[in-house]
């Protein structure tokens, strides 16, 4: 499992100058074709897909907004020619991006993914993983009888960043698939300007993202398409959450700036406990 997650750092990962990214990021907007890996192939043609389905409401595009807001990848960076190098069998030409990418949440899905994936074969008969990524989980293999109970956090919880499991406000059981949790509580600094902000940014003003919601999780089948609609829901804002997650059979869990929950049906039905009082 962690050989995958090594995989995907090398091939997605921002911080890296050694990294397929950084390299591709690089030539970004030149209109080159370059070859690059299977993993970053995948990702890029998640992240295509995705904006399509979500009508441009997910976007990977937005790493140089995030540097200008102050998060930094690497510094450093490896030349276009580090790609994937020579044509083998599991490498493709890509049309580079029009702007920079910033795959953290769709390749930690993807990490999820094909860690889980690898590591289903390997488990004992009736035996089941709950397998975590900041935040983010899948399961392989048998879920226990009564389902993983998987607690949704509430962000306004004093002392968020050191809070003990109690403080949720719903308990899901999850027998197979993923969760994923977009939220304002991670990945939150000062900008160079004294602005606070945050890493959810909105594609339309392509700035973070002001919508009246402070946290969406998501339980779908697969991780990387759960991290797709936690965010895409985010940016729909709180006006319109529920309709989007309803027409869409989405199980989504939400958290307003007061600190209301909502859910779809689909949640509903999944959640063991909810703190009824918080439901608005």
């Amino acid at each position: 499992m962690t050989a995958e997650f090594a995989a995907v750092d090398l091939a997605m990962s921002k911080f890296r100058a050694d990294s397929e990214l950084t390299a591709l990021n690089r030539v970004a907007g030149s209109g080159r074709v370059v070859r690059v890996s299977w993993r970053l192939r995948v990702a890029l043609a998640a992240i295509h897909r995705a904006g399509r389905i979500t009508n441009g409401r997910f976007d990977a595009s937005v790493l140089d907004v995030l540097e200008q807001l102050g998060e930094r990848g690497t510094d450093g960076g490896a030349d276009a020619v580090r790609l994937a190098g020579p044509q083998t069998p599991r490498t493709s030409l890509v049309s580079v991006p029009a702007r920079p990418l910033d795959l953290g949440g769709i390749g930690k899905g993807l990490a999820l993914r094909w860690a889980a994936a690898a590591a289903a074969p390997l488990l004992p008969d009736g035996a089941g993983l709950l397998l975590e990524a900041g935040g983010d989980l899948v399961t392989a293999g048998h879920a226990p009888g009564d389902g993983w109970l998987i607690g949704v956090d509430d962000p306004l919880a004093a002392d968020a960043d050191a809070k003990p499991i109690g403080d949720a406000v719903a308990v899901l059981a999850l027998h197979r698939g993923a969760v994923a949790t977009s939220s304002v509580s991670t990945r939150h600094w000062t900008a160079p300007d004294g602005r606070a902000v945050h890493h959810l940014i909105d594609p339309e003003t392509r700035e973070p993202a002001r919508t009246g919601l402070i946290a969406v999780t998501v339980a779908a089948a697969d991780p990387a398409w759960a991290e797709v609609w936690s965010k895409a829901l985010f940016i729909t804002g709180v006006e319109r959450i529920g309709e989007e997650a309803r027409s869409r059979g989405l199980a989504a869990w939400w958290l307003d700036a007061r600190g209301r929950l909502g859910m779809t049906p689909a949640a509903r039905a999944i959640s063991v406990w909810v703190a009824e009082e918080r439901v608005g």
